[in-house]
């Protein structure tokens, strides 16, 4: 499926272009491009002094060649002043086939010379363009270093950085934690105040307020029938405690009269 796997590259692509950036140090971006560069420059040098060793080379074989170009015209000027034209002859064409080659030399040369100029003018260049580079990045990395300082200081004073977004939200939730607990206590003080908690000591286990009240009205009720229970039993035998009692009553009344009639004749 050309789509399905067109958009899991563009989704991967995008991912990974998005973890570059973020770990990317503008800083590090920059020294390496001027490393980069750096190297650019020493390559361009290395390139004209093999340019200039191959010139020098054909230059070298060139003075061998003009050398041997008087050589053979001396040769063919000796063979001629000695009667012998046929050598004269081949002395000049051999010198006329060394001075091809001579043109031939001088051709590259130029050409050796004329890319040695190119090369030495795009050093030049290459080397101003280096210097300017190297003066724009201090600058730029001096930039980068104040603004990533201000926009940290920024975010610690007014709290909107990670670090002090995460404060600010454990500072949060320490504070709803601590609402929430004085709310609850406010309430569970007010149900105490009400009423509404009793002492879960006093109460039977499983006991509601129905039960506590059907359990006081029978215990009620015991104890109003023991109570006529123990009239009916006194109800029945009054007469016998009655006489006992007046008699008691009666002695007390004789034993109180006749002290007092003693009193009366001690004086």
């Amino acid at each position: 499926m050309p789509g399905l796997s067109g958009r899991m590259s563009t989704v991967i692509k995008s991912k990974i272009s998005k973890l570059l950036d973020r770990a990317e140090d503008p800083a590090e971006t920059l020294d390496y491009s001027y490393q980069k560069q750096i190297e650019l420059l020493q390559n361009v040098k290395k390139g004209i002094a093999d340019v200039v060793t191959s010139k020098k080379r054909l230059q070298l074989q060139e003075e061998k060649l003009k050398q041997q170009v008087v050589k053979l015209d001396t040769q063919a000027r000796q063979a001629l002043a000695a009667g012998n034209e046929d050598l004269a002859r081949t002395a000049l064409e051999r010198k006329n086939v060394v001075q091809t080659e001579l043109q031939s030399l001088d051709t590259q040369i130029a050409q050796l010379e004329q890319q040695q100029d190119q090369m030495t003018a795009s050093e030049a260049k290459l080397r101003t363009k280096l210097e300017q580079f190297r003066s724009k990045k201090e600058v730029i990395k001096a930039q980068y270093s104040a603004a990533e300082a201000q926009v940290r200081i920024s975010e610690a004073a007014t709290g909107v950085g990670e670090e002090m977004a995460d404060v600010g939200l454990a500072m949060q939730r320490a504070l709803d934690k601590t609402e929430n607990m004085k709310a609850r206590a406010d309430a569970v003080q007010e149900l105490e105040a009400a009423g509404t908690f009793e002492d879960l000591t006093q109460i039977g286990e499983g006991e509601d307020d129905i039960d506590r009240q059907l359990k006081q009205l029978s215990s009620t009720s015991e104890v109003d029938s023991e109570l006529e229970k123990i009239k009916a039993e006194l109800g029945s035998g009054s007469s016998a405690p009655a006489g006992q009692l007046g008699a008691g009553s009666g002695g007390q009344s004789s034993g109180a009269g006749q002290g007092g009639a003693t009193q009366e004749q001690a004086p």
